[in-house]
């Protein structure tokens, strides 16, 4: 007979969502809370140090690297989704941008039948969340537990970039979570003292001690138990079942909450029939609505030293400044890479910006994969409101096999127009005196692409992931939604799903800060709290943050 562990809550993933349910819900001690995460501990220094993306984000060890099925209007490529497997989740091997998207995406998913999200309501959360170094305002705090700051190193690749994006007739914007999201600057980051600051070291290792929390790694869970139509708890493949004496909550992510539902038994009867498991619900929306920003990245040889280097010489440059980091917390090592960027609109955008731009300060080809030597920065650019939908699906009954993606990417024409618009937004940035003096060479594409149709092939033969997926186990109120706005999975007792699967819509922006703001919401659902609303503004300019309009 197999050991049971039991607890009153059952966590599923320790990724962001799971890092702050794990303290929200044993913080007044009065209830036993286990996190199950799947991959190893974060003690890596690549974790600790933030220009150690460049290895995780390439390496295996931290990195569940899925890959979609073939995607037809992306000449029938297969595209890497990497999705962080340790404490943290991705928010451990992340660029550490911190965005929130814009007000319009909450209330858009408050007018789809989910009362309590939209922005005013969701905006308490944000702030309970964030720890700005630069301390607190109406739209900012500085004493939650999610460490926000500035860069503490930039390139002259990030500089340049800036200015020629305001040659271009871009504004300037120091603060893309402010009063306006349009614009272009340099990111602010989840750092501390120079250092990562995932959601594990955020509200985890913080915590660790609680007697009430146990955090289990190395635990991948098999399937949900059941008595009747009630949760029990989880059964871990090669180990102990873990029963919950109240909830089960799915903290898994937009891939592995729909697969661990499917397997099961929750989900669309004739899928699950396929693979042989029986239905415990018809849920038909269990895997579909999942949405991710499609990225297209142009990358130019510099002629002077202003960017990182694959080459020797440079990475013991690097090395070299250990005691900036060390001493000082500063230096090249604090670098997230995707230093600056900017949003602005297509014309296609209507109230507020549908393109995101981000400037990584050296050479990036095959998601770092490909490492080519030479001075040189990448320039991202995505559509940030896809009209596309895609689904998770199983590739077998088999818990270990990863799930079938498919991101049904440009299935909307729309998509590919306002990526075009795109693209043309970021070869005028490059072509503007201030990024002009450092050229050398177009590196990807080859040369300078001018026509529309030129556009259209380069991408389909090179547009990425940009490592955003969501929506795949959406709130709603209708037929295909698959939790309720308070997070309980439908027809299902004890059950709720809690991170980025759960958004109707893909937000305005980069996902872990909305993926940690609706986790404080979740874990005030179950404590049947209500965080204080904020006064409406009284000011008569136009306020994005507060309105969602520009």
């Amino acid at each position: 007979m197999r050991e049971t562990l039991e607890f009153d809550y059952v966590i599923v993933g320790g990724g962001s969502a799971g890092c702050v349910m794990a303290n929200r819900l044993s913080a007044d001690g009065r209830h036993s809370v286990c996190l199950l995460e799947a991959g190893p501990p974060d003690n890596s220094a690549l974790i600790r140090i933030p220009i150690g993306i460049g290895l995780l984000v390439a390496g295996d060890r931290y990195n569940l690297g899925h890959y979609t099925e073939p995607q037809e209007r992306l000449n029938d490529r297969r595209l890497f989704w990497p999705r962080g497997r340790t404490l943290g989740g991705s928010s451990a091997i992340n660029a550490m941008v911190y965005i929130r998207g814009n007000a319009g995406d909450y209330d858009d998913w408050a007018r789809a039948g989910n009362p309590g999200w939209d922005w005013r309501s969701m905006l308490p959360y944000f702030l309970r969340a964030e720890g700005n170094e630069r301390g607190a305002c109406k739209l900012h705090s500085g004493d939650g537990p999610l460490s926000v700051s500035d860069l503490r190193y930039k390139t002259g690749a990030g500089e340049a970039f800036v200015q020629a994006a305001a040659e271009a007739g871009h504004p300037l914007n120091s603060d893309f979570n402010g009063e306006h999201q349009a614009g272009f600057g340099f990111f602010q980051v989840t750092q501390k003292n120079g250092r990562r600051c995932s959601a594990a070291n955020a509200y985890l290792h913080p915590v660790a001690m609680r007697d009430n929390l146990t955090v289990i790694t190395d635990a991948r869970a098999e399937r949900i138990l059941f008595r009747a139509d009630t949760a029990t708890g989880v059964q871990l493949l090669r180990g102990p079942r873990v029963a919950a004496r109240r909830e089960v909550i799915l903290c898994a992510g937009a891939l592995q909450s729909p697969q661990l539902l499917l397997l099961s038994g929750i989900g669309c009867e004739r899928q699950l029939r396929q693979h042989g498991i029986a239905t415990r619900l018809h849920l038909p929306g269990v895997g579909e609505n999942l949405q991710d920003h499609l990225d297209v990245t142009q990358v130019v040889r510099v002629n002077r030293p202003i960017t990182f280097n694959n080459a020797p010489w440079p990475l013991l440059k690097a090395a070299a400044s250990l005691p900036q980091l060390h001493f000082r917390n500063c230096g090249m090592l604090t670098s997230n890479g995707a230093e600056a960027g900017g949003f602005s609109k297509s014309s296609r955008a209507g109230e507020f910006p549908d393109l995101q731009f981000h400037l990584t300060a050296g050479p990036l080809f095959d998601h770092g994969r490909d490492r080519r030597w030479g001075y040189g920065y990448s320039l991202h650019v995505c559509g940030l409101r896809p009209q596309s939908r895609g689904s998770v699906r199983l590739r077998s009954a088999d818990p270990t096999d990863l799930p079938r993606i498919d991101a049904n990417y440009l299935h909307s024409a729309a998509d590919l127009d306002v990526l075009i618009e795109g693209v043309q937004q970021a070869s005028e940035i490059i072509d503007q005196p201030a990024l002009q003096q450092y050229h050398r060479k177009y590196w990807l594409p080859e040369r300078r692409l001018r026509r529309r149709q030129e556009v259209i092939d380069f991408i389909r033969a090179h547009a990425e992931s940009v490592y955003h997926p969501v929506g795949s186990c959406r709130m709603g109120d209708d037929a295909l939604a698959v939790v309720d706005p308070q997070l309980r999975v439908r027809g299902i007792g004890r059950l709720r799903v809690v991170d980025a699967s759960i958004m109707p819509n893909i937000v305005s922006g980069n996902t872990n800060a909305p993926t940690i703001a609706l986790a404080e919401k979740a874990a005030d659902l179950l404590r049947n709290k209500t965080a204080k609303r904020p006064a409406r503004s009284t000011d008569s300019r136009p306020v994005s943050a507060v309105t969602g309009r520009e």
